[in-house]
């Protein structure tokens, strides 16, 4: 019976001397994630407006703030092509449940706003037809890091206020 103590007492000692000795590898994170919290516009996420993006210029945003975009596989006019892990990459634009309709922020032509069914039974916002989506690394206002972006099996864009892709890489 001591012997069996003896054994599971040095285990542990073992174990626990792998993995200190595991964190001292000479590798040190400090901050693996960003910490500061985004400064985000007081809208509803479900508004879509007009705000400016360097290197771009006015750009379609929803209500806080942050770039939306169009996926060049889509057709316009018709429900998104972009589903399952593409829809995880890159989340639709949706109303929540009991919200009938997109608002028309700043800088929008309400008639070029629209709705398109999702394939899970949401509601997909559009513009001109696009459906929109948001890219989850722009955190902040004013961010476009999917512009031109090849990603979920196409092209990414952000739109003009005339609904038109812009087809540029940011400057």
């Amino acid at each position: 019976m001591r012997t069996a103590g003896r054994t599971g007492a040095w285990t542990a000692l073992v174990g626990l001397a792998v993995a200190v000795s595991a964190c001292g590898n000479g590798t040190s994170i400090t901050t693996p994630f960003v910490t500061t919290p985004a400064v985000l516009q007081h809208g509803p996420e479900y508004e879509v407006k007009t705000g400016p993006v360097a290197g771009l210029g006015t750009v379609l945003i929803d209500g806080e703030g942050i770039t939306v975009y169009m996926f060049n596989n889509d057709v316009r006019g018709q429900p998104s092509r972009c589903y399952n892990i593409c829809a995880v990459q890159w989340p639709p634009l949706v109303l929540p449940p009991g919200v009938a309709a997109p608002v028309a922020g700043p800088g929008i032509r309400p008639t070029l706003l629209g709705t398109a069914p999702g394939p899970d039974g949401t509601t997909q916002i559009t513009y001109n037809g696009w459906p929109l989506y948001l890219w989850p690394p722009d955190r902040d206002p004013g961010m476009a890091t999917g512009q031109a972006l090849t990603n979920a099996g196409g092209l990414w864009y952000v739109l003009t206020p005339e609904g038109r892709p812009v087809r540029t890489a940011a400057a």
